[in-house]
């Protein structure tokens, strides 16, 4: 093996093994193509190809498992997830009530079906002008910010 196979053969182990070391902490299968295209790329240099031939396979067996392998891993992966919305998107169609009086121009503030508390606004449609008093049931339609876009129950009746 001549010196220049030699280190070739020491960059794709470092390589390899870094680009590894980093998908343990990424989790998210770029980093572990990236290593497996650097092991193909330790291959061919051990079976005696050129050093820029050995960056070419690596290159595109990098490529080929990122635009092949990992859209399928991460479908199968995400095959039992839970499919309820989680987070903000919970809250959208949520009951609540509000709980302190505000109108279309100020914002006051509604509790929620879940126990929390939101900063509330109206919509701001052309239907939703007045002021809905305290204890009135509202739905939310939308969250914008930490504050909880609502319109009054009775007008998501289609």
């Amino acid at each position: 093996m001549s010196e220049i196979a030699l280190v070739w053969t020491i960059i794709w182990i470092v390589v390899g093994l870094a680009l590894g070391v980093i998908e343990i902490f990424a989790l998210d299968f770029i980093f572990l193509m990236l290593a497996v295209g650097a092991a193909g790329g330790l291959v061919s240099i051990l079976l005696g190809l050129p050093w820029w031939a050995s960056v070419i396979i690596a290159a595109l067996v990098a490529l080929l498992l990122l635009g092949l392998v990992r859209p399928r891993m991460l479908r199968l992966l995400s095959r039992g997830a839970d499919p309820r919305p989680t987070n903000v998107s919970a809250l959208i169609g949520m009951p609540g009530i509000v709980a302190v009086a505000f109108t279309p121009y100020q914002p006051g503030q509604v509790r929620l079906a879940n126990g929390e508390t939101w900063s509330a606004r109206l919509t701001g449609e052309p239907d939703t002008e007045g002021t809905p008093p305290l204890g009135t049931r509202v739905t939310v339609v939308a969250i914008e910010g930490s504050t909880a876009v609502v319109r009054p129950a009775e007008r998501n009746v289609a």
